[in-house]
């Protein structure tokens, strides 16, 4: 299985929460997540948690030591990320997420927003590891 994270599990491996121990051992298995993930780290890390950048830099830092990859964000995720939101009635970051995970051949992307059993175009299964 090639499973793809979303940024909320990224954010919850650092909460002080119970959920923590799960989010964790999902990163342990070296997954797939793309550059926006790591911009939507930053943000909720800057304005929710209110960390300094040079903390935000460093859990960032940790946190692409483990991924097998880290996709970027190309006009042709653009792209199917939008056809994904129109078709999916998702909102426009998951889509771009759904878009990216499908783009590295993933076939899980494990999230705690979308829909738990969520079949995207038949190849991505949305699962909630926290269910």
């Amino acid at each position: 299985m090639r499973a793809f994270l979303d940024t909320n599990i990224l954010l919850y491996a650092y909460a002080d929460d119970p959920k923590q121990v799960s989010a964790r051992r999902l990163i342990d298995g070296t997954p797939i997540i793309s550059v926006q993930c790591l911009n939507e780290f930053a943000v909720v890390s800057r304005r929710k948690q209110q960390l300094s950048w040079i903390e935000i830099a460093r859990r960032i830092a940790l946190i692409r030591q483990g991924m097998s990859s880290i996709v970027p964000l190309t006009e042709t995720i653009h792209a199917d990320g939008l056809r994904i939101a129109e078709r999916y009635k998702l909102q426009i970051y998951d889509s771009m997420i759904a878009a990216a995970a499908l783009s590295a051949g993933c076939d899980r992307l494990w999230s705690e927003d979308l829909q738990h059993g969520l079949m995207i175009d038949g190849r991505l299964d949305v699962a909630n590891p926290f269910l």
